[in-house]
């Protein structure tokens, strides 16, 4: 059947075309012009040069920055997952309608806050001699090495991701529908296995969005690594930085940036594709 596209949708829709033009379209292609200009004496210099592309993917750091970047990422988007799964589970099938309102209240606090504040404070727990090795001091242990570790890029990770992946998996449970998990415990189906065999697939979408939501926010991050990671090992993000300072090489950064979106356009693609897999009419 034709579809007409009626003035009134066409009004409404506007903003967001003008939004996205603006703030995406406009400054990508603006991004991908940038990577082929040149710097001599310190300026840049437009033109049409793939030496910028040919540098930075022949050095063995951008690479290893890729890598590492790619693997936190997925690891934070992982864990992530796995420790907001229970708390979103509980939310959704335990409390009342009441303590959910309250529970997601909760969970939209910590975006009060900046997130560089947030970062900071973690500092005061993770240093020698923070909170967590002055505790760990009164029983005899430590001080131990926390920050300036993956594990404090880590921790980083999740205070940025942890609450929204939460949210994200609660709006997606509390749809499940209930006669579905009453169907399998009448067929004698345990806890743990409804979860797995109901539940989750039941849920997927959300789930694999909120992973996926938290995999692009770590990608990308780069207060964590700096900040509670001590810049090693090196991220994309950093690499940015780093390649911006050393001769003011933008266009090498653009190049890096452009890479980083690629990335995730086509993990948010596949992430997309699993998530309605099976689910097309």
């Amino acid at each position: 059947m034709r579809r007409h596209i009626s003035l009134y949708g066409l009004t409404f829709s506007l903003p967001l075309l003008i939004w996205q033009l603006l703030f995406f379209v406009f400054p990508l292609f603006f991004l991908i012009a940038l990577s082929f200009w040149t710097v001599r004496n310190f300026r840049m210099e437009p033109g049409f040069d793939t030496v910028n592309w040919v540098t930075m993917y022949g050095r063995p750091i951008f690479w290893q920055a890729y890598g590492t970047t790619l693997a936190l990422a997925a690891a934070a988007a992982v864990l992530t997952s796995a420790l907001a799964f229970p708390c979103a589970y509980a939310i959704a099938f335990k409390l009342s309608p009441a303590v959910q309102r309250w529970a997601v209240f909760l969970m939209v606090i910590p975006f009060f806050t900046s997130y560089l504040v947030r970062v900071y404070s973690w500092q005061v727990f993770l240093s020698d001699a923070g909170i967590i090795n002055v505790m760990l001091g009164w029983l005899g242990l430590g001080p131990f090495r926390l920050l300036n570790t993956v594990g404090a890029t880590m921790i980083g990770y999740l205070t940025l991701s942890l609450p929204l992946v939460i949210l994200l998996q609660l709006f997606s449970l509390i749809f499940v529908d209930r006669t579905l998990i009453e169907a399998a415990h009448n067929m004698r189906c345990g806890r743990l296995r409804t979860v797995f065999a109901v539940v989750i697939p039941s849920a997927r979408v959300g789930l694999v969005i909120a992973a996926l939501f938290s995999f692009i926010l770590c990608f990308g991050d780069f207060v964590s690594p700096i900040y509670l990671g001590g810049g090693d090992p090196t991220t994309l993000s950093i690499l940015i930085t780093d390649t911006t300072k050393s001769g003011q090489q933008w266009p090498r950064a653009a190049v890096i940036a452009l890479t980083m979106i690629a990335t995730l356009l086509v993990i948010a693609f596949l992430s997309v594709r699993f998530a309605y897999k099976g689910r097309e009419k």
